[in-house]
């Protein structure tokens, strides 16, 4: 059967794509290798608790934010959405002493003011930074990219030469565990974007993560769009330079005008083993840029009515020298984490708690050629030891935590390089450099006229930056000016 589109991957860049052009007229088939839908917004069930696979907290949910407008476009703000805390929706602890983050540019400042005082004007001129970027976010759509700068500009140098604190500096720093905090690299648009996001409003799902994905699903199905699972993506046959067909499974094809990949770019190159369209300079290029760090993560079943609900995220550094450039300490001691409590049924206590910590593909790679399950013993003492540290670190701040646990499960990057497809587990793809920006953002057009990409891999990572990564996407297919009609900026 011949579609319009055809998408490799149905994580949110995919399921996002498939809704914009499905809402467009045009019919959509998306083919995903697993059996369950939605990438890292996957959830798994572990006895009677259900965990989310990569998704957490979103933010600029609030009317007029940025995530707000997308959401509505998508259809996604009827879910069960959670704002937190707004004078402290983060607590940043370094070295056992307490921060506060509080929601709304103003109130973030005089918050951390009351702690720095003599640093108050450069708070100020941080936040209005902050704020300055996250109100003209939607000026690319219309072809205005006047922030192509700050992707040249480094974040850490930002910091350095605006807060004169040091501590400071680690405390605005600290929420960000997660992005790779990498000073010789990471753009300040990167990192001020993001956080800016967070600082407007931050949400949780009282749910998971796969709501966004099947309400985003249904939605394509409704309009008599496919979505096919344990569909492997095998080859792309390419007639007379364009795609003609997708390969899945070795064996089965369907056929479309368009095609869309939502997998990393490297992955989708493999795809075309040969190509005089694809050039050899492009095909280096784009397997030479190194990936962001991996997550580990401790998923925590919790012994019914003995945690409180705290309405915040945690991130925990034991001192200030683990916030930027994060490496593994050779000794397995745990040096940083995000705490993150799922929204509860009842509003008064927790039933699962996640503690995250970065790890780099190097420290798991000795076990890559192996599967699910059958790992080994070795890798089975190596996540014990990595998930202990984990919870001695957490329960610093969660009295009474280890005694709370009922059940501990764990996953790596290679948990989620087979589960979500990710490059070797990278939990953002595409590490952005500042000294070579046009070198690791990527376009959304490839060198074969009918072959797009999309993801977290392109421009930004995250639920914003995918979001907003897929309108650049089908804007290649249908025109940014005719999106725009049904998206009002």
């Amino acid at each position: 059967m011949k579609y319009d589109v055809i998408i490799i991957g149905s994580g949110l860049g995919g399921l996002e794509c498939g809704y914009i052009l499905s809402k467009k007229g045009y019919k959509v088939c998306i083919l995903e290798q697993n059996a369950q839908i939605g990438g890292c917004l996957q959830t798994f069930r572990r006895g009677k608790s259900v965990f989310d696979t990569g998704f957490h907290y979103v933010g600029g949910l609030d009317e007029g934010q940025s995530l707000h407008k997308l959401f509505s476009y998508f259809d996604l703000l009827d879910l069960p959405w959670h704002k937190l805390d707004e004078d402290a929706f983060a607590e940043v602890v370094i070295a056992g002493n307490p921060f506060f983050l509080a929601s709304g540019h103003k109130r973030f400042a005089d918050a951390l003011a009351n702690d720095f005082p003599h640093q108050r004007k450069q708070i100020e001129t941080y936040t209005d930074m902050l704020k300055q970027i996250g109100d003209n976010i939607f000026n690319s759509f219309t072809g205005d990219y006047g922030n192509s700068a700050l992707f040249e500009s480094s974040a850490y140098l930002f910091l350095q030469q605006t807060i004169d604190d040091p501590l400071l500096r680690n405390i605005l720093s600290g929420g960000s565990l997660t992005m790779e905090l990498c000073s010789k690299k990471l753009p300040l648009y990167v990192f001020a974007q993001i956080n800016n996001s967070f600082i407007q409003s931050t949400w949780k799902l009282k749910g998971n993560g796969s709501m966004i994905a099947d309400k985003l699903a249904d939605y394509i199905r409704a309009k008599d769009g496919n979505i096919i699972t344990k569909a492997k993506v095998t080859r792309l046959i390419e007639t007379d330079g364009k795609i003609s067909a997708v390969e899945y499974n070795e064996s089965e094809q369907v056929s479309g005008t368009y095609v869309i990949s939502n997998i990393h770019p490297a992955q989708t190159l493999t795809l075309i083993p040969e190509s005089r369209y694809i050039r050899k300079l492009y095909r280096n290029r784009i397997s030479s840029i190194p990936n962001t760090f991996g997550i580990f993560t401790v998923h925590l079943q919790l012994k019914e009515s003995t945690t409180p609900y705290l309405n915040r995220n945690i991130f925990v550094y034991r001192n200030g020298d683990s916030i930027w450039d994060c490496k593994p300490d050779k000794s397995g001691e745990i040096n940083s984490i995000l705490i993150n409590y799922k929204t509860p049924r009842n509003g008064i206590y927790t039933d699962n708690i996640d503690i995250l910590t970065p790890m780099y593909w190097d420290e798991v790679a000795q076990w890559s050629d192996t599967v699910v399950g059958k790992r080994g013993v070795d890798y089975e003492m190596f996540k014990q030891q990595k998930a202990e540290s984990c919870i001695e670190l957490a329960s610093t701040r969660i009295p009474g935590l280890k005694d709370s646990i009922e059940k501990i499960y764990t996953s790596t990057p290679l948990t989620y390089r087979d589960y979500t497809g990710t490059q070797n587990g990278s939990a953002y793809g595409i590490r952005k450099d500042y000294n070579d920006a046009l070198g690791t953002i990527i376009a959304p057009q490839t060198q074969i006229p009918n072959l797009f990409l999309s993801g977290q891999n392109l421009n930004l990572h995250g639920i914003l930056g995918v979001s907003m990564t897929s309108f650049f996407t089908c804007a290649k297919i249908v025109g940014m000016n005719n999106l725009l009609k049904d998206f009002y900026i």
